[in-house]
């Protein structure tokens, strides 16, 4: 597959570091994969020994990219961890650790992460009429009983090591973006009837994932039945090639030679508790696909000295 969609967005970097792969980060891309995968029964004195391991390299974070929260968001997902709901695909499972970038990288618990993603055909839950650009069957054409109003979307709650989870599938792919995952950190509310109320949203982002490894993916069925020119991370509009600090996920198969097997992704997230970027109303975007709601936004994205707010995403 190749990038046919080219429109370099350069986003403002704000108030929320991403670690990953890098040693500048002070041993934190080690301590936050570890802890992002321990089991989710670990003490709070272990969840302390982990930020204390973290924090040891001075500056713990790279600032990463934030951007605009997209013309798929939908008020009211429900907390929980499975939210596939049925939806074939490739098993995801996610785990991303929260923690606090300005006091030392200690952990958040009670943070709450907010996830909404298309299927492996490109359809978000909310927008099943939207055309994902090449060719691709009805979204009612996938013999699920998802609900299309709530599919592919969730929060789930912080333990005391700032873990949350969540079991999925792969995403696809729309026209014009690469494949991704859109994300929101909250901190202050509270669950009430099956979802997330109050507080405030102190990031918004979008999560990525490397080419080879979703073009391997979009060979598998049932996202062999989407066809079209995907875009790959170097063409997108939003992803800057910053790796893990644009949030670049670190990804291991669940079984190395089959990928139809599922993989385990992980990130570790540091945020300002006391700041705020709901990614609601700022910046332009990409053209979104035709049927996406009529709000969306539109235009060319913005360069790196448009308004401070946020920049484009779609």
């Amino acid at each position: 597959m190749t990038g046919k969609h080219k429109d370099t967005s350069l986003t403002r970097r704000r108030a929320l570091a991403v670690t990953g792969g890098t040693v500048a980060a002070g041993g934190l891309a080690v301590a936050g994969y570890q802890s992002a995968f321990a089991d989710d029964a670990t003490t709070t004195a272990e969840a302390g020994a982990t930020a204390s391991a973290t924090s040891t390299g001075g500056a713990c974070m790279t600032l990463m990219s934030s951007v605009t929260e997209g013309p798929y968001y939908l008020d009211g997902a429900l907390v929980r961890k499975d939210i596939s709901e049925g939806k074939s695909g490739v098993p995801l499972t996610l785990r991303l650790t929260v923690v606090d970038a300005t006091d030392g990288c200690t952990p958040v618990p009670g943070a709450a992460v907010e996830i909404w993603h298309c299927d492996a055909w490109g359809y978000y839950s909310g927008y099943t009429t939207a055309n994902p650009g090449g060719s691709a069957p009805a979204e009612s054409e996938d013999g699920s009983t998802a609900n299309d109003n709530t599919y592919l979307r969730g929060y789930q709650i912080a333990n005391a090591n700032g873990v949350v989870k969540f079991e999925t599938i792969f995403p696809g792919w729309y026209t014009p973006r690469t494949c991704h995952i859109h994300l929101k950190v909250h901190t202050g509310g509270q669950k009430e009837d099956g979802t997330y109320e109050g507080g405030k949203v102190n990031y918004t982002g979008q999560l990525f994932f490397a080419d080879a490894i979703a073009e391997e993916i979009f060979t598998l069925e049932p996202y062999a039945q989407h066809s079209g020119s995907y875009t790959v991370l170097a063409d997108d509009m939003v992803y800057d090639g910053g790796g893990a600090s644009s949030g670049l996920l670190t990804l291991k198969a669940v079984h190395r030679k089959d990928p139809s097997k599922g993989y385990k992704g992980s990130l570790t997230l540091g945020v300002d508790p006391d700041a705020e970027n709901t990614g609601a109303g700022g910046g332009g975007g990409g053209t979104p696909p035709s049927g996406a709601p009529s709000d969306a936004p539109t235009g060319t994205p913005p360069s790196d000295s448009a308004s401070p707010s946020a920049s484009a995403s779609s």
